[in-house]
């Protein structure tokens, strides 16, 4: 597996494996312990997504030693201030059965994320994370965190995908040492993605699958890429992009794509704003 460099050396997986929106415990087990056979070795989860024991659980049954996955996971907005991260974080580290997290994520610029910083700046000094960053955090409001506290962002999460690529904002985020992470590679299916005459072309020409497509086009342009899927096909098609190779031609012709809008949400929209902010999540 093909690893990146984060900004303070740790080497994190291209590729990993997803768990949004898997909220069968028992699925997301059997999913997650599937993509570890596969070869998956990153794994990502939120405390919001209501699944970090399932997680854990897979993890600690795999047979792989803990220090050879890397494991995600997020804060949620209820908790974002200094007190009540410390505490969301430990909570989580119950649910998944371990004593450290590879990579913990401040999931939104809302709340008060300063306070919620300065808690993960210390819980990453004290060993208990190996990296921290960001996810949803638009270029002024990570360059707004990065000015004030002293612990860089490794990774931003952010929602990337054939028709929302990001450019401009990787360029941004490469130029503060900070990686790009894709969430949604497949747009959840949006405006036709698997039926995209472009992306079934590129497929045909290669003779493989759409998803195998877009997440080699991830993996080439350096994205990190969670794919989630609970179907074990499905879960071994995304593992295997490392036998092909986009030509630049291809990469260009994937580039007129991009229409520059999410598929998903506005973050800058009040009403998304609020609604997720007044989204609550059981401690």
């Amino acid at each position: 597996m093909r690893t990146v460099t984060l900004n303070n050396g740790v080497e994190m997986p291209l590729l990993g494996f997803g768990t949004f929106q898997i909220t069968d415990l028992d699925a997301c087990e059997r999913a997650v312990a599937h993509a570890i056979r596969v070869g998956y070795r990153l794994v990502d989860t939120a405390a919001a997504y209501r699944n970090e024991d399932a997680v854990g659980r897979a993890i600690r049954s795999s047979g792989v030693p803990r220090e050879e996955v890397f494991v995600v996971t997020k804060l949620w907005i209820q908790d974002a201030s200094y007190e009540r991260a410390k505490a969301a974080f430990f909570r989580s580290l119950e649910r998944l059965g371990t004593d450290y997290v590879d990579l913990y994520l401040l999931p939104q610029p809302y709340g008060d994320v300063h306070g919620a910083w300065r808690a993960m700046e210390e819980l990453y000094r004290e060993g208990r994370v190996r990296a921290i960053g960001v996810s949803n955090f638009y270029p002024d409001r990570l360059m707004d965190l990065v000015l004030h506290h002293e612990v860089v962002p490794a990774v931003n999460q952010i929602e990337t995908h054939p028709f929302f690529q990001q450019r401009e904002t990787q360029r941004f985020l490469e130029k503060h040492g900070v990686q790009h992470m894709s969430w949604g590679p497949f747009a959840e299916g949006r405006n036709g993605i698997f039926q995209n005459p472009v992306l079934q072309a590129l497929a045909e020409k290669h003779r493989r699958t759409v998803a195998q497509v877009i997440l080699r086009w991830l993996f080439q342009r350096n994205v990190v890429a969670i794919p989630k899927s609970i179907r074990p096909e499905r879960i071994e098609e995304n593992f295997q992009i490392f036998d092909f190779e986009l030509t630049p031609a291809d990469m260009d012709t994937i580039a007129t794509l991009d229409t520059g809008m999410s598929a998903f949400l506005d973050h800058s929209d009040p009403a998304t704003v609020e609604r997720l902010c007044r989204h609550r999540i059981p401690e």
